[in-house]
């Protein structure tokens, strides 16, 4: 069993803390569904979020979800002009047997745009 690293973003259409639970909580499912990852498989997993994202923590998404024994931390993501607004990412550390290669990062929506290369 390996240690992997998996990413994913989400763009929020705003500043809302149902929204932002909803968009975050969609995001995780998605990772965890399409690398078929089990809850149990989550060793920790960093949030950041751009810093117009105020309404709430995306850790509490997870929480909500059930993810209530891994390690989560919440971070405010660098304050660059241009950069795409209302964002948050997802960075999970995670056992698996998946080569790196077969990991299936995530990015919802227009978050997409963000990483081309690795999105799925």
């Amino acid at each position: 069993m390996a240690v992997r690293a998996v990413r994913g973003a989400v763009q929020l259409e705003r500043d809302d803390a149902e929204h932002l639970h909803a968009q975050v909580s969609e995001l995780l499912t998605a990772i965890l569904e399409r690398n078929r990852f089990a809850v149990d498989d989550l060793i920790s997993v960093l949030f950041t979020a751009t810093p117009d994202l105020h309404s709430d923590f995306p850790a509490v998404a997870a929480r909500k979800l059930g993810i209530t024994d891994v390690p989560l931390v919440c971070a405010q993501e660098l304050d660059i002009a241009g950069a795409m607004p209302r964002v948050v990412r997802i960075l999970a550390h995670v056992e698996t047997d998946l080569p790196k290669a077969e990991v299936a990062h995530v990015y919802l929506g227009a978050a997409a745009a963000l990483r081309k290369d690795i999105a799925q």
